[in-house]
């Protein structure tokens, strides 16, 4: 029991820390869409290098800040009914979502995209544009690494779930954002 535990208290740490990475990384955004308006408005101009830093950077904070976002609880779902459950019920929500849902999910995406981000890297994928980005491999190598974030987080959900149906509930103090 107390190595799993260790293993949430584990993974709950690695997403805050990655999640309070990404949130500086949404500074970084702001200052290039704000140079990319300015470009575009001040002196009619425009680089593709910029507009496409702005969706790589984009891309870079969904896929890397979903495990964090999870942890945190804050993935989008209908709350009519589960608001209204039990914390027991709840657990049981998570349980069975986490087994039959994230995991596997989880898993086609990260095997399906490994030749995929392999395929990149080895012709050192870039922009098509003339002034694009020069490694695109990079961002995609984000997609199994950010799955790879999320299932982790799941899983970390998943056993804290079971605790909770056994009666046995307890937190690593990092899902209020502490």
């Amino acid at each position: 029991m107390e190595l799993l535990k260790k293993f949430c208290y584990g993974v709950d740490t690695l997403n805050t820390w990655v999640g309070r990475f990404v949130a500086w990384t949404t500074a970084l955004v702001v200052v290039v869409v704000f140079v990319d308006v300015v470009m575009r408005y001040a002196f009619k101009t425009s680089f593709v290098f910029t507009q496409e830093m702005e969706w790589h950077l984009f891309a870079f904070i969904f896929l890397i800040g979903a495990g964090c976002t999870l942890l945190r609880d804050g993935h989008v779902r209908v709350d009519i009914f589960y608001q209204q459950f039990s914390s027991k019920t709840k657990a049981w929500v998570n349980l069975v979502g986490v087994l039959l849902f994230l995991i596997p999910g989880c898993y086609m995406i990260i095997s399906t995209s490994l030749n995929f981000v392999q395929a990149a890297f080895a012709v050192m994928e870039g922009s098509p544009d003339p002034g694009g980005i020069p490694y695109r491999w990079v961002l995609k190598a984000c997609i199994p690494v950010g799955f790879t974030l999320v299932l982790l987080q799941g899983l970390s959900l998943g056993i804290k779930s079971y605790f909770t149906i056994i009666g046995q509930p307890f937190t690593t103090g990092m899902e209020e954002g502490r």
